[in-house]
């Protein structure tokens, strides 16, 4: 969502250059950074803000020798974002049992969806969640929130029949009382604009039942709607957070910027994706290293801990020390580091790399691409075949690319770049126990050392290897 503005943000850095820091050359920084702020929809008066207090931490720093301009205009810009964003990580209250959270929005920003995410993630957490169906209004709304609940194996609690909220509410929480849920999600009714009515309800059930979270999903693609929006609400229910959804859209991302400045309330979960477990905590200081083309290695190390399975990962290392790795071996590792999100966006949290949005955009069509290619060659072959990659000789390589369309040059060069990788995963001593750590955590993995970012680094570089 960021793309834009840190692209720009980048540049403005690095033209700053290598000489001194003086009044000239930031002046001149401080109004291309006013221009990319308000590029990127950020309301005017954050602008303002920033602008001013970027100014006066540049103008009262002590130039460090051996330290270039540059360099001092990125700690600044970066304290100061991560200041904007909200300092820190602000985690829900689930101090109640059953904890209850309120998810509120206008029609269209996501919110029954959210609510399912949430649901996941609490799930994932340990918590026992119970989604409640609060909008009865909008058709089919209980409908989607069901088949959801199905999907993700979260009940969801109704009232047939029934139009009054409170009254299921009330039900709801008893009903995880004596059911032993511990966090009872209100999926409440949106609008397409605030109004009166919508309000008086959501302010009634605030009142009796005194929810630890009221949650605003805030669509991140509206700019600067979604500060008239947050507002709004607050100033009616005091709102205790905020989730932004489609973080990964092709936004101007002045939204993120703005609505916590302008509510004095904190991001709490962001969206980055359309998969029901697509729902992050928000940590500022990870997303303002991510604007300014910094990386975020954490949390692309915390997804890979959650994404890849440990037994899997054992026997995936196993058989590459054994150089027993087969092409079903390797569907699998592609679709693990799929569940990772796309490349372009694995490889804007990689520090260093300093790959363009275009360049990312370009890589993440190619390895999909590829990807599919590479599957269908694969399921051309018998189950022997995919298990015993060395049995494939010239008559077998024939009967292959007819299976899958490709001529045999391409079905040669597959083979030839799957050996390739086959060695060089064989020669990779940074990579050792890599694949087990990612199952859970260990320290080749640790994104504060050498050993854990160059495993990753080699990981990636194994991935774009068939191209």
């Amino acid at each position: 969502m960021f793309d834009s503005l840190s692209e720009k943000l980048q540049n403005i850095i690095r033209k700053t250059g290598s000489s001194e820091l003086t009044q000239e050359n930031m002046q001149e920084a401080m109004r291309e950074i006013r221009r990319a702020l308000l590029e990127a929809d950020v309301n005017l008066r954050v602008v303002k803000a920033f602008i001013s207090a970027v100014k006066d931490k540049a103008e009262g720093e002590n130039i460090v020798e051996g330290v270039n301009p540059a360099q001092q205009l990125v700690k600044i810009v970066n304290d100061e974002l991560i200041e904007l964003l909200g300092k820190e990580l602000k985690p829900l209250d689930l101090s109640h049992n059953p904890s209850l959270i309120m998810m509120l929005g206008l029609q269209g920003a996501g919110k029954t969806t959210s609510s399912a995410k949430l649901a996941v993630k609490l799930k994932n957490e340990g918590k026992r969640p119970l989604l409640v169906a609060c909008d009865v209004y909008r058709p089919a709304a209980i409908k989607q929130l069901q088949t959801l609940g199905a999907e993700i194996g979260v009940e969801v609690f109704t009232l047939p029949d029934s139009t009054d909220v409170q009254a299921i509410v009330r039900s709801s929480i008893d009903y995880a009382k004596d059911k032993s849920f511990n966090v009872v999600i209100l999926d409440t009714a949106g609008r397409l604009q605030i109004d009166v009515d919508m309000m008086a309800e959501l302010l009634l059930i605030d009142r009796i039942f005194s929810p630890q979270e009221k949650l605003l999903v805030i669509d991140a693609m509206t700019g600067q709607e979604a500060v008239n929006v947050a507002e709004n609400f607050d100033a009616q229910l005091g709102l205790t957070g905020l989730v932004l959804t489609k973080l990964d859209g092709d936004s101007r991302g002045g939204a993120a910027l703005s609505v916590v400045y302008c509510t004095g309330k904190p991001i709490k979960l962001t969206g980055t994706g359309e998969k029901l477990n697509a729902l992050e905590d928000f940590y500022p200081e990870r997303m303002a290293t991510r604007i300014l083309g910094m990386g975020d290695i954490v949390s692309l190390v915390e997804r890979a801990q959650e994404v890849f399975d440990e037994k899997q990962a054992r026997e995936l290392e196993e058989k590459m020390s054994k150089d027993n790795f087969s092409f079903n071996d390797f569907l699998k590792m592609q679709k693990q580091m799929q569940m990772l999100g796309s490349m372009g966006n694995i490889l804007s949290m990689i520090p260093g790399l300093n790959i363009g949005k275009d360049d990312r955009e370009k890589l993440t069509h190619e390895s999909e691409k590829q990807f599919k290619r590479m599957e269908v060659f694969i399921q051309s072959m018998t189950p022997e075949e995919r298990n015993n990659p060395d049995l494939i000789d010239t008559s077998r390589k024939k009967r292959i690319s007819k299976g899958c369309g490709m001529s045999l040059q391409e079905v040669n060069q597959f083979i030839k770049q799957f050996n390739q990788m086959r060695a060089m995963m064989r020669g990779m001593s940074g990579l050792k126990g890599m694949f087990q750590n990612m199952g859970r955590g260990g320290n080749d993995l640790n994104p504060h050392s050498k050993q854990g970012r160059h495993a990753m680094k080699k990981a990636m570089s194994m991935m774009r290897k068939f191209k």
